[in-house]
């Protein structure tokens, strides 16, 4: 099974699926006229609930859709997704995350505009967004195939089993077998009672809704990016005379691949490209379908405010974690397991507490991600039936946390690549195609600003 999904995952990210997200990223940077880049300062103010009105169609405020969408972005994805890409990719691997976050924010603002322009209706008559509502009420409804085949792809994508799958590896590995608690060559109970320990908890909160999956979410994500910038600031303010030559590695390996790649730079920038989806999911489709849910009549306000989520979540957070990873020199140790190199880096740049500091983020970034994920799932079952017969698929993901707890690494983020390779097609392709409409709102919106009528 896992050389199955293996070979799926490589099958799915070839090259037509990379011009699509990079050159489509491209695409709306230039055609845009990098125009969301330049009210950048208005996005914050939008962010802080200037513009809030409660009265606006919807379910949650700008900042509340954000931080959801942060909380399933800002993640695992970040601590052991930045180690992966490392270790398959080599340093340069980060270029091409830096280059994918750009193109993302463009892409973002244009995939999510579209998830507040084109919302729908449930079965229930409340309203959605997403890119399967994007499909079928901008392009119409002999697109609909192609919001059905989002929408499949989207039950497996948003799984929480990396999440499940790399926290109980580093509590295991850090905590409970040094300890003696558990026999390092018997770990299956453990993981298994793990996973179903983690599936108890994340019922708790995912059976209540959206509502209150953004409000846990809201608090969380504040502090866990604090408490982690702040452990990765420390290593790199003690280790600061090696950051000039470990981004001097990042350029120079980015064009090269000799540190892992053998100078095979497009397999570089594959890697990049899958690691950076992964981690801001931008052009993939879930955010639309968070950021579809605020309140707001003006959809240019939620795609700026979702244009941040790139920037927030791989040009500062990914970053400093590469920092953390390549500054150590422990990536050079060869140990190509996940979070398990993450924690390396910690200990060695924060002797005696730095993998106990890890612990803790990983505990907050994980399970604000498994809160998250769920709620996408549940949107795209929903659109493919009814909101009654929906409900129903959370008891299906606690499940798949219990069995991401049990499972290979490679088998599960072979299956996630896949997936989110598949829901790439048709999130990226309405998008292009309504690219016009977003512009023509994006004129009249600012020029109503600036004319002070909003």
């Amino acid at each position: 099974m896992e050389s199955f999904l293996v070979a799926f995952s490589n099958m799915a990210w070839g090259l037509p699926l990379l011009i699509l997200l990079m050159g489509g990223g491209i695409y709306f940077m230039i055609y845009s006229g990098f125009l969301p880049f330049r009210y950048f300062g208005h996005a914050i103010n939008v962010l802080r609930g200037k513009y809030d009105d409660p009265n606006d169609p919807g379910e949650i405020t700008h900042f509340q859709a954000l931080s959801s969408a942060l909380a399933a972005t800002v993640g695992m994805g970040n601590i052991s997704g930045v180690a992966v890409a490392i270790m398959m990719g080599g340093p340069g691997a980060l270029f091409w995350m830096w280059v994918s976050a750009f193109v993302g924010m463009a892409t973002k603002f244009f995939t999510c505009t579209l998830a507040v322009m084109y919302r729908g209706k449930d079965s229930e008559g409340q309203i959605q967004g997403g890119p399967m509502y994007v499909i079928t009420e901008g392009l119409g409804a002999k697109w609909k195939p192609l919001a059905v085949f989002f929408c499949v792809a989207a039950l497996f994508g948003p799984l929480p089993i990396f999440q499940a799958n790399q926290l109980t590896q580093v509590l295991r590995d850090v905590l409970f077998i040094p300890n003696g608690w558990v026999a390092a060559g018997n770990t299956f109970a453990f993981d298994l009672s793990m996973g179903i320990f983690l599936a108890v908890m994340v019922s708790i909160v995912i059976f209540g809704g959206i509502k209150r999956i953004s409000n846990v979410a809201s608090k969380m994500v504040p502090l866990m990016v604090v408490i982690y910038v702040v452990c990765v600031l420390y290593i790199i303010l003690t280790n600061l005379d090696a950051v000039p030559s470990s981004f001097a590695l990042i350029f120079r390996d980015a064009f090269t691949g000799e540190a892992a790649m053998g100078g095979a730079v497009g397999a570089l920038i594959i890697v990049g490209a899958k690691r950076a989806s992964f981690s801001n999911e931008a052009g993939i489709g879930t955010a639309p379908m968070m950021h579809g849910a605020a309140k707001t009549n003006e959809p240019i306000r939620e795609g700026l405010v979702a244009m941040m989520g790139p920037a927030i979540d791989t040009l500062v957070v990914c970053t400093m974690t590469a920092l953390a990873i390549l500054i150590t020199g422990v990536w050079k140790t060869g140990d190509q397991n996940g979070v398990t190199l993450t924690v390396q880096a910690f200990e060695a740049g924060i002797p005696g507490v730095g993998k106990y500091l890890l612990i803790l983020c990983v505990i907050f970034f994980s399970t604000s991600s498994l809160f998250t994920f769920s709620y996408y799932g549940t949107k795209a079952l929903s659109y493919l039936t009814t909101v009654r017969i929906s409900k129903y698929f959370n008891y299906f993901y606690v499940l798949t946390i219990v069995l991401g707890s049990v499972a290979t690494i490679n088998a599960v983020i072979s299956l996630i690549d896949g997936m989110y390779a598949l829901m790439a097609i048709p999130t990226m392709t309405s998008a292009i195609l309504l690219s016009p409409k977003v512009m023509a709102a994006a004129k009249d919106y600012f020029q109503r600003m600036k004319s002070s009528k909003i």
